[in-house]
């Protein structure tokens, strides 16, 4: 019941299979559609490919239709296309402006956001967007760089929009007490705004802790819960890396009234407990998982993720969930995304494999393995009505995984 009130909440009227947002429907990177079948020894079957512009903004998926966000020349694009077929529909662009300083990509790194018949979109450079997802019009945009006096800092804006019943809240970095903020979704009308937390790379979350729906953000600075009506904080702690030239980029994950955040950098992960607006440590090391860039899944009360920084070759890691412990460590993978399907973990690698392994503590058991592209893969998959899909630098794939 918990779970089905937050899915009413944050998007209305979902199909059970669809990947409406940023990691699925709960925003915890678990599949809970049809089961997808084993593929055969020559790999997995694709359905469709299309070319793509630049950006690490994975796809998403709602009614039939994805959405995928990326920059074509200096046009920041919005792009639907059918799930099932990759047959265009429609496409909505606008100028971009956005130069990475890392010379790493100028595309948008924000997943979009599909809340009933409404598409959002956060550009690289700030600019807010919803979109009409049957026609692709624009329905409203907000500046939010200038509006609210925001920094760009190291690699753009990538907070993925969360709507929360009529409120779309953003981890925008602005100015004057406008760190995070809550926007109208009707008409992107301002609503509140709350702390003066500078905006990470991380995106939110919607859980109920101790019977309260609580939107929980991983700023620059640490760990904030605020109440998505109107922006009030429940409770929030300090977790950020001491040196400057760093990122919190891994997505809290809530289970029960514990809550789990990992950055990498020297600092490392916690789990911490809430009650009636208190915190208290559970466990808290550098040693466990320290999460770079990619977000972990949680299965049987263990963490599945990436250990360490990704240019220096990551780990897969299995960690107890309530003593931080370690379990098995995987190395030799280098970095990338890890989703889970019912007891099996889909690990898409940074350097286009893929692999099915159980999710299980007891050590590191590969099913299935496949090379499914030669070009780098940064971005989060998604997964709906058993069909994969995955952006690499240069294409969008279809894989499929049911037998329709």
């Amino acid at each position: 019941m918990r779970n089905l009130m937050l899915l009413l909440l944050i998007c209305p009227l979902l199909a059970a299979e669809d990947w409406p947002q940023f990691l699925g429907t709960q925003r915890d990177g678990t599949y809970k559609g049809k089961a997808l079948l084993k593929w055969p020894e020559v790999g997995p079957k694709k359905l469709w490919k299309m070319d793509i512009g630049t950006g690490f903004a994975g796809p998403v998926i709602s009614k039939g239709k994805l959405i995928l966000f990326h920059r074509i020349n200096n046009q920041e694009t919005v792009e639907c296309i059918e799930a099932d077929t990759g047959k265009p529909i429609w496409k909505a662009s606008y100028v971009a402006d956005y130069v990475d300083d890392f010379r790493f990509d100028n595309g948008p790194r924000a997943v979009p956001t599909i809340s009933g018949n409404r598409v959002f979109t956060h550009g690289a450079n700030g600019m807010i967007h919803a979109w009409d997802l049957k026609t692709g019009r624009a329905l409203w945009k907000v500046n939010g760089k200038t509006k609210y006096k925001a920094s760009k800092g190291f690699f753009g804006f990538a907070c993925s929009p969360l709507v929360v019943k009529q409120t779309l809240l953003l981890n925008i970095g602005g100015s004057n007490g406008a760190g995070i903020i809550g926007l109208d979704i009707n008409s992107g009308r301002h609503l509140w705004q709350s702390t003066n937390e500078p905006a990470s790379y991380a995106s939110p979350i919607l859980a109920n802790i101790n019977n309260t729906p609580q939107a929980i953000f991983f700023t620059r600075e640490g760990l904030v819960s605020l109440n998505p009506d109107n922006g009030k904080i429940h409770f929030s702690t300090k977790w950020r890396p001491a040196m400057h030239a760093s990122v919190n980029a891994c997505t809290p994950i809530v289970v029960g009234n514990q809550i789990f955040i990992s950055t990498s950098y020297g600092k490392g992960a916690t789990l911490l407990e809430a009650n009636s607006g208190n915190l208290k440590t559970i466990w808290a090391n550098d040693e466990a998982i320290s999460c770079h860039y990619s977000s972990c899944v949680v299965s049987e009360k263990h963490i599945y993720g990436f250990h360490g920084r990704q240019e220096a070759g990551a780990d897969l890691r299995c960690v107890n969930l309530k003593t931080g412990r370690v379990l098995w460590s995987q190395p030799g993978l280098r970095s990338g995304t890890v989703t889970l399907v019912g007891n099996e973990l889909f690990i898409l690698t940074e350097r286009g494999e893929l692999i099915r392994a159980k999710a299980t503590p007891k050590e590191f058991q590969i099913t299935q393995r496949a090379r499914v592209t030669r070009d780098e893969v940064r971005a989060f998959p998604a997964l709906a009505n058993g069909m994969f899909y995955f952006r690499d630098s240069k294409q969008l794939v279809c894989l499929q995984f049911s037998s329709k």
